[in-house]
């Protein structure tokens, strides 16, 4: 990122404060030149925040260290990830029909809601986390990995 910065000035510099003006011009300069210098490593501090907060980064870095023994692991994950996906909705559909079904007696008693989160929230709540898990893996394959 540049910018330029146009300094004009608001009256002609007299003849005999031409020392002065020149005085006043250099540290003027120099001034910018600080700020540009204070956002140029602004820009690099940003930059560096924004790589740390990229999890696709962190998860190329895990792999990396792995590489040897777990190589061809974001390709399976991509593969497998459909059928994750698929059995995530499923069973999410399962619970809206349930549901809609039972209306509020599903979760008018306790027993009624601890048999809910019985059939559904262990299992909804694992599938998710896996899903959090492969995802990102699955994610960061290689294009030459990635089949169509």
């Amino acid at each position: 990122m540049q910018f330029q910065f146009l300094v004009t000035p608001t009256s002609p510099p007299e003849s005999g404060a031409g020392v002065e003006s020149s005085i006043r011009v250099s540290e003027l300069a120099e001034l910018l030149r600080e700020i540009r210098d204070a956002q140029r490593e602004q820009v690099a501090l940003l930059r560096q925040q924004a790589s740390a907060q990229d999890a696709g980064s962190r998860w190329r870095a895990f792999l990396d260290r792995w590489k040897e023994d777990f190589g061809s692991l974001p390709a399976a994950c991509r593969k497998v990830l459909p059928h994750l996906e698929r059995a995530y909705m499923t069973l999410i559909a399962e619970l809206t029909q349930h549901l809609d079904e039972q209306g509020e007696d599903t979760t008018n008693n306790e027993f009624a809601l601890g048999e809910f989160l019985d059939r559904f929230g262990v299992r909804l709540s694992q599938l998710g986390a896996i899903l959090s898990l492969v995802g990102p893996l699955a994610e960061i394959a290689a294009p030459s990995e990635r089949k169509p």
